[in-house]
């Protein structure tokens, strides 16, 4: 049982905080800011990796583990902080967060050890974690309607382009110091999000919406959640639309580099080609979430995606590895999940929405623990195709397809964003 009955549209839209056309923008901005900063500090310092494990005495497998523990930590940090921001109140959390990511990544520049680094990197990756699953219900808090799919658009956005930055960004940071100054840099970062999270948003869950009953009652509800057979379908197809993702991060160097032999300049712009393809795709969902069913764009979104995974599995076969197929393939792979992200974010939200900490909790908790098992898999089954690549791009979404139909259920409109009562998924 819940800890209070889900409040009416009417009533939660009543008790939300007056937001006027001026804070909106402000505080989307840093909502922005603040889901794209973890992302960022988990690959940001990856350039680094050779230059680390010199400077700590540690191997190449040490310095991979602290990349482990950051993700570990962002993923528990989500599943923790969101449910209890339900029942404490958003502000807190999020400065509470600003201020260890702060903290934690001045522990990280200045560890003298790799074992300390790796604890210091999960602390890091924890609080992170408060910006990105309160961003989320922040926008669920204040929000309604044709908005919701709108701001989560953007955000979804920040989460599929910044991972594929942020090495670029620390390859500059690199290029001027060592890799300590990328932990330098992101708790600037964090303090400057701290003060714009002091200045600009305010407490959007006033004390009686929270969820009573205390921690236990917390999770109890994420625990009714875990059972609702649609809303726990849209999370598993971002989950797993998140390993096919993360397999991409993971393995297109290899593809790039070392099977079509280019130069790690000419790979970075074919990165941030990629990146554009997301942007485009996140524009297009933007512009048409407004007129067109949240599942139609899933399901067009899931379709686009595979059939890019498809052809850079079956046109190398046949035809042999081509750098322009590679590219193409996967660009327009990477143009389906921009649209995949939004959808599933704002449906999925939009089901929990009388707890949206505990339900943006189980969504970005599950999408970056799906994506983290994924990342090592490319490399374990080899480097020398992209074949590799495409099959674990193409069986987890294949796997998103599946929980799509078999539990989500998209033909029964679960989730979408309309002014009429719909159907919250629970049976």
């Amino acid at each position: 049982m819940l800890s209070r009955p889900p409040a009416s549209d009417e009533a939660i839209r009543q008790a939300a905080p007056p937001v006027s056309p001026g804070q909106v923008s402000a505080l989307i901005a840093v909502l922005g800011a603040l889901t794209a900063v973890a992302p960022l500090a988990t690959d940001m310092y990856v350039p680094g990796f050779p230059t680390m494990g010199a400077a700590l005495h540690a191997s190449g497998s040490a310095v991979q583990l602290t990349l482990t523990a950051f993700l570990i930590g962002m993923v528990v940090g989500q599943l923790l902080i969101g449910p209890v921001s339900d029942g404490w109140g958003r502000r807190r959390l999020l400065l509470s967060g600003a201020g260890g990511f702060v903290l934690f990544s001045l522990l990280c520049a200045a560890a003298p050890n790799v074992e300390l680094l790796t604890a210091a990197r999960f602390l890091q990756g924890f609080a992170g974690a408060a910006g990105m699953v309160l961003a989320r219900a922040v926008i669920t808090d204040c929000f309604r309607g044709a908005d919701v799919p709108r701001y989560f658009a953007l955000l979804s956005q920040i989460l599929g382009i910044a991972p594929i930055a942020a090495p670029v960004v620390g390859g500059a940071v690199l290029s001027l110091s060592t890799w300590r100054a990328v932990f330098v840099v992101l708790a600037v970062l964090g303090a400057l999000l701290l003060i714009a999270v002091v200045r600009k948003v305010p407490e959007t869950l006033p004390p009686e919406r929270r969820h009573g009953g205390g921690l236990a009652g917390t999770f109890r509800t994420m625990g009714t959640m875990l059972t609702r057979r649609a809303f726990m379908g849209y999370v598993l197809v971002l989950g797993f639309t998140s390993a096919a993702l993360f397999a991409y991060i993971s393995g297109s160097s290899f593809v790039f580099q070392n099977v079509h032999g280019v130069s790690p300049t000419v790979y970075s712009l074919i990165f941030a080609s990629n990146a554009v393809g997301m942007l485009i795709g996140g524009v297009t969902f933007a512009r048409l979430a407004a007129r067109v069913r949240l599942n139609t764009l899933l399901i067009t979104g899931l379709a686009v995606s595979g059939t890019g995974a498809a052809a850079l599995l079956v046109i190398p076969a046949l035809t042999g590895q081509s750098l322009a197929v590679s590219w193409i393939c996967l660009f327009v792979a990477m143009s389906g999940v921009a649209l995949i992200f939004p959808a599933t974010m704002s449906i999925g939200q939009n089901l929990g929405r009388e707890a949206p900490g505990a339900a943006s909790a189980l969504i970005g908790g599950l999408q970056f623990l799906f994506g983290a098992a994924a990342s090592p898999l490319v490399g374990l089954f080899g480097e020398d195709t992209a074949t590799p690549m495409a099959v674990i791009m193409l069986a987890a979404l294949a796997l998103a397809g599946l929980a799509l139909v078999l539990l989500a259920q998209p033909w029964r409109a679960h989730g979408e964003v309309t002014a009429e009562p719909h159907d919250d998924g629970r049976h």
